[in-house]
């Protein structure tokens, strides 16, 4: 009798609550399958930028202003009488294979000297060792590396390092204006004019104790004859006084080789602020940015703070908003910097900022102007001016 009944109520149903549920079903899975399409629209179009920014990390110029492998490899040298061949997988942020698999072209090799080396009278020796170090690797690579003095000698190569020397620190100018054409020759194609001291040229916004109150009388004379050689200013590490001084004394645009804004990092003197953007840019300069943590955003104040290539991105976005496209570059800071951000952890890395830049519809004229375009402009400006 249950089962008769069970069957009668069965039949009873009327066929419009089958029809409904059916309905429900299919609307369910319809969901399902929209949801799943969307997914694989957004991978599609993720690997599609990947791809894209590859590509484009191998076609375009990628000029990093600020890579400071030479003081690693004298300190090595030191240590154990030789160093890493950079030329293979090493322990740095730079060697040859990783570069290469990043797109990187020209790599400013710095030669740093810290303030020790001025109050011990050795600056302009270590100068020329590190020198030595680069050209007996380069000597012995020669399909690898390849000094470049000029920015004419430039040229859109993969797989050879166009090696270029930036100098970190003016202690090796050592008083004398010479000196300054003496590594104009070498190879020196930018001067950093103090470090994290106060030197015979500059105060430095890492030392309390401004020396100057800007650039010294000598620093002044520093500033011309970098115009007349022809050798880039870098702006990066000296105090604000001397930033503002140098650009009311230059005749060429300057640079900041390594340097980041100071709107993320506020309080932090290294870093650039807006009105010193402002400045940098009506002189017609380059701030290229620094991709270490600590400038990108306040990793020193909340020590837990995940920092990304998105933060570095941020920065870029920043001197585009407030200056212009024509205005901002790369300059790492690799093995001169300890933490640095998430998806930009050595030279193999250019590649995932390209693709954030791409994700927040930067062109490709204008990722070219980022990777190395600006900074070219600013040389060229420069080496003209002497030549004139």
């Amino acid at each position: 009798m249950i089962k008769f009944f069970t069957l009668i109520s069965f039949l009873l149903i009327s066929p419009a609550f089958f029809s409904d549920y059916q309905d429900k079903n299919y609307q369910a899975r319809l969901q399902e399958v929209m949801k799943a399409r969307k997914l694989m629209d957004k991978k599609r179009e993720r690997d599609k930028i990947n791809d894209l920014a590859q590509e484009l990390a191998q076609e375009i110029l990628i000029i990093d202003t600020h890579l400071d492998t030479p003081i690693q490899l004298y300190m090595q040298q030191n240590k154990n009488g030789s160093y890493e061949d950079i030329t293979k997988a090493s322990s740095l942020h730079f060697d040859f294979d990783r570069a290469v698999s990043g797109g990187l072209n020209v790599p400013f090799f710095v030669i740093f000297t810290p303030p020790s080396a001025e109050e011990k009278g050795t600056a302009f020796k270590m100068a020329k060792d590190l020198i030595e170090i680069l050209e007996d690797i380069m000597n012995k690579n020669p399909e690898k590396f390849r000094l470049v003095k000029s920015p004419e000698e430039i040229k859109n190569e993969k797989n050879i390092m166009q090696v270029v020397y930036g100098m970190e620190n003016g202690a090796p100018i050592e008083s004398k204006l010479s000196n300054i054409k003496l590594f104009s020759d070498m190879g020196i194609n930018y001067i950093t004019l103090a470090h994290s001291k106060s030197n015979h040229i500059s105060d430095s916004s890492y030392d309390e104790n401004k020396n100057w109150g800007g650039l010294s009388p000598f620093g002044r004379k520093v500033v011309a004859e970098m115009n007349k050689q022809g050798v880039m200013i870098d702006i990066s590490h000296v105090s604000d006084a001397a930033f503002y001084e140098v650009l009311r004394l230059t005749k060429t645009p300057v640079i900041a080789s390594h340097s980041s804004l100071r709107h993320f990092v506020p309080g932090f003197e290294r870093n650039v602020s807006d009105d010193m953007l402002r400045e940098l840019a009506k002189n017609g300069g380059v701030i290229q940015i620094c991709f270490g943590s600590e400038f990108i955003a306040e990793k020193k104040k909340y020590p837990n703070l995940v920092v990304t290539v998105k933060d570095v991105a941020d920065h870029i976005d920043r001197v585009k908003k407030l200056v212009g496209i024509d205005h901002v570059g790369i300059g790492s800071d690799y093995d001169g910097w300890r933490n640095f951000p998430v998806g930009l952890e050595d030279t193999s890395t250019y590649p995932n900022l390209i693709r954030e830049l791409l994700n927040r519809d930067y062109t490709k004229d204008e990722i070219e102007k980022v990777f190395g375009g600006n900074l070219l402009r600013v040389w060229r400006e420069v080496k003209k001016f002497s030549e004139s």
